[in-house]
């Protein structure tokens, strides 16, 4: 009776259990069986304490600036990052995510990102769309380099000569002489091309364009460019505030700015 007794102990100090011992070996036994129990009870704890709040910390006071300040202190402190943080607290947790991606929040990220560009692209104004989707379009097409039918045709573009090219031509150029106006072009979705009537450079004479491009392997562009008529081909540049330039080393074609244009321009769906 004595020895059964000996081998119940009271665990956590809510319930008994059994525990299958060693007889003792004197103190050392006792003490070995002791640390056993507290490790356990230990362990216990801990898992528990995790379980139960992961924003919590050791005091049981709440650490998740969320829970803490509410969403409207955390919008303005969101308001004053810029878009990469803001895009990074996107990833910290399902609440964090609702507010981060609140079209009240980015809404004013694309009007910053949108300030000073030459055009918008036309795939960040598509219906339905959530700001952080058009803001994710606009990033995107603005690193496009490759130019589309749809840019040539949405803007309208300002021509001039190079210095290299002949005189007579340079002296009929507005750009050159100071009399005017740049001369301006305009690409149209059937292949063709006009200017302004009165343009002394144009005479009146048809022509279109074509717009090429060569691939070499995992899709990487080997040559990319817009020849009008049997003409010297013209490469493609696309600047930082998201305007196109055309040129070869006799003439330059540069887009308009048209950033105000109801819908955007350039194509609706993104290119490579």
């Amino acid at each position: 009776m004595a020895e059964t007794d000996q081998n119940q102990v009271l665990v956590d100090g809510s319930k008994e259990e059994e525990i299958a011992i060693v007889p003792s070996c004197g103190d050392k036994g006792v003490d070995r069986r002791l640390e056993l129990l507290e490790t356990k009870g230990k362990k216990r704890k801990k898992r528990k304490r995790t379980a139960e709040d992961l924003n919590q910390d050791e005091e049981g006071v709440q650490t998740d600036p969320l829970v803490v300040f509410g969403t409207d202190i955390m919008m303005m402190i969101l308001r004053n990052l810029d878009a990469g943080s803001v895009a990074l607290s996107l990833l910290v947790s399902r609440a964090w995510n609702g507010v981060a991606s609140s079209d009240r929040l980015w809404t004013s990220k694309c009007e910053e990102l949108w300030q000073g560009k030459a055009h918008i692209p036309r795939s960040s104004q598509a219906r339905g769309l959530s700001k952080l989707e058009a803001y994710s379009f606009s990033v995107l097409d603005g690193k496009r380099t490759r130019i589309t039918k749809d840019d040539l045709c949405d803007h309208v573009w300002e021509f001039h000569f190079n210095k290299v090219a002949p005189e007579y031509w340079r002296n009929l150029d507005p750009y050159w002489q100071g009399t005017g106006p740049p001369m301006r072009r305009y690409f149209h979705p059937d292949g063709s091309q006009t200017a302004d009537p009165g343009d002394m450079v144009w005479g009146g004479h048809e022509a279109c364009y074509s717009i090429v491009t060569s691939f070499v392997g995992e899709g990487k562009i080997r040559e990319h460019y817009v020849r009008i008529n049997r003409w010297p081909r013209m490469l493609v540049h696309r600047k930082q505030d998201w305007s196109w330039e055309l040129s070869n080393h006799l003439y330059c074609y540069s887009s308009i700015p048209d950033a105000d244009k109801e819908g955007g321009t350039g194509p609706l769906y993104l290119v490579i």
